[in-house]
């Protein structure tokens, strides 16, 4: 890593930022700088301001007052395709493709490109693209749908978009938040690589770990303000997460001291199977109990709970829900039976943004609001009690419930998207990486929700790519690769150790069983 002196001047330079919306100070006077040939990284709890300093800068939102200087010149960044002009480029944790283009067209979209006789020279433009998709590890084809890619090869195709715009800025906001170890190493490698040719790299990240082994240089943000701003020598962990919350860090998580009646079965699943995806799996949920699942990313985890919240078709298995054969050909079958799901993609999946928070807190229980059946209005008052009570209980950061959920920090969002499922008091709630891209404070908030859950009679199947979240949490831990469950873990026995050694030794653990 090219080492940053005291007297190379900032790529970057923040001056006394401040921006509000509505009655919400996001930023009170920061100051950043971001010098080429580093990884700075850039911390804080949701709703610190991180989000909005990144919008200014790709100059989404403007600032109330302050400056921004590009080479030690003040600029007044005036929109995306500016900010792209200048170097600038932004990964975020939903990322920004066309699901119906392939690999090729989502790297070069925007981007100029070689002509001939007035039409797009592809195989001109493929032999430039392919030098750096080979130097950031793509070795699926460049012809292949983008839709038919794993979250992990859509980062790879994202920072090999940047790479081709000759990106001189590079933020990355929340890259590891659904990749696997080995594949976050990979990134890791690749930023690496970037910043010893002189990129500048702000790394967004609620995992701390990664920052101080990654980063050069760090800066905390809290309630709009920074509160820390050093090199990585100069500080502890500890002091790192006591900037971050405001004093000393949260308590561990105890280990779970209650009994879950083995006998009481709400959900049995029977050889489920979908293509190569979803492999012969069976398995037990019971009643009041939190069951995680483990497993690398494209372990399968993901695709099992959509076959059993009916957003996909099993190609053989049964299932049988509190004793009866349960079959659900839509996600509307499966919330009539008592089932909801938080899905990984809380944004394209999970909300309507444009939409306010009461809309979304509201939108599982519309039948209920509604005058009656024949009629599409809803009794408002009725609707406020629920969203007022949910906004309490979630402890929900925002203005008003009127305001647009889009505006909100991405924990808060998250809250939405559970908020929304506790309205309808499910008989089980399956959460897809509830905490991912959430910072400390919001992850303790939402695991003490999921056990508020089981104790009001609500099993909870939880799928995490932390190890570290499963502990403390779960009350049995399924680890799955390639499509089966390889591992099962009970009690004490669910460690980060143990849940990372399953996941990573599939072919052992299959001949243990």
């Amino acid at each position: 890593m090219t080492p940053v002196t005291e007297h190379a001047a900032p790529l970057v330079a923040v001056r006394d930022l401040w921006k509000h919306f509505g009655g919400v100070q996001a930023l009170k006077g920061v100051e950043l700088e971001i010098f080429p040939g580093e990884v700075h990284g850039l911390v804080g709890a949701n709703g610190a301001g991180k989000s909005t300093l990144i919008k200014i800068l790709a100059g989404l939102e403007q600032p109330d007052h302050g400056a921004i200087l590009i080479g030690g010149t003040p600029v007044q960044l005036r929109g995306a395709r500016h900010a792209a002009e200048l170097g600038f480029s932004f990964i975020h944790q939903e990322l920004n493709l066309v699901p119906h283009l392939n690999v090729l067209e989502n790297i070069v979209l925007g981007a100029p490109k070689s002509t001939r006789c007035g039409l797009i020279d592809w195989q001109s433009v493929r032999a430039q693209v392919l030098p750096i998709a080979n130097k950031v590890g793509i070795t699926f084809s460049l012809n292949a749908p983008l839709a038919r890619l794993s979250t992990a090869e859509r980062w790879l195709v994202t920072i090999c978009r940047a790479l081709v715009r000759r990106t001189r800025l590079m933020v990355l906001d929340e890259a590891t938040a659904s990749l696997s170890i080995h594949e976050a190493k990979n990134l890791f490698r690749i930023v690496r690589s970037l910043v010893s040719e002189g990129v500048a790299i702000l790394y967004v990240s609620h995992r701390l770990d990664e920052i101080l082994d990654l980063c050069s240089r760090v800066t905390a943000f809290r309630d709009g303000r920074r509160v820390l701003d050093a090199v990585r020598e100069r500080f502890t962990r500890q002091q790192l997460v006591e900037a971050i919350v405001g004093g000393a860090a949260p308590a561990a998580t105890p280990t779970l001291d209650r009994v879950v009646d083995t006998r009481d079965v709400l959900l049995e699943v029977e050889r489920l199977a979908r293509g190569k995806a979803v492999r012969d799996v069976s398995l037990q949920l019971r009643r009041s109990e939190v069951l995680g699942l483990a497993g690398l990313v494209g372990s399968g985890r993901s695709e099992l709970v959509r076959m059993i919240f009916g957003a996909d078709r099993p190609d053989y298995g049964r299932m049988c829900l509190a004793g009866a054969v349960f079959a659900p050909n839509s996600p509307g079958e499966a919330m009539k039976a008592g089932i909801g799901l938080v899905p990984e993609e809380r944004r394209s999946e999970g909300l309507i943004l444009k939409k306010s928070v009461g809309f979304n807190l509201g939108l599982t229980v519309l039948s209920s609001l509604q005058v009656a059946p024949w009629l599409p209005l809803i009794r408002l008052q009725r609707r406020g009690r629920v969203v007022r009570a949910l906004s309490s209980r979630l402890r929900i950061k925002t203005p008003t419930v009127d305001t647009a959920v889009d505006r909100l920090s991405g924990g808060n969002q998250q809250k939405v998207v559970i908020g929304k499922w506790l309205a309808r008091r499910p008989k089980i709630l399956i959460l897809d990486e509830p905490t991912r891209g959430v910072d400390i404070g919001a992850r303790a908030e939402i695991h003490q929700i999921i056990r508020e859950l089981t104790t009001e009679g609500t099993s909870v199947i939880i799928i995490s790519s932390e190890a570290e979240e499963l502990p403390g949490l779960c009350d049995r831990v399924l680890v799955m690769a390639e499509g089966r469950i390889i591992k099962e873990l009970n009690g004490t026995e669910i460690t980060r150790d143990a849940v990372v050694y399953a996941s990573y030794h599939s072919t052992e653990m299959k001949e243990e069983r």
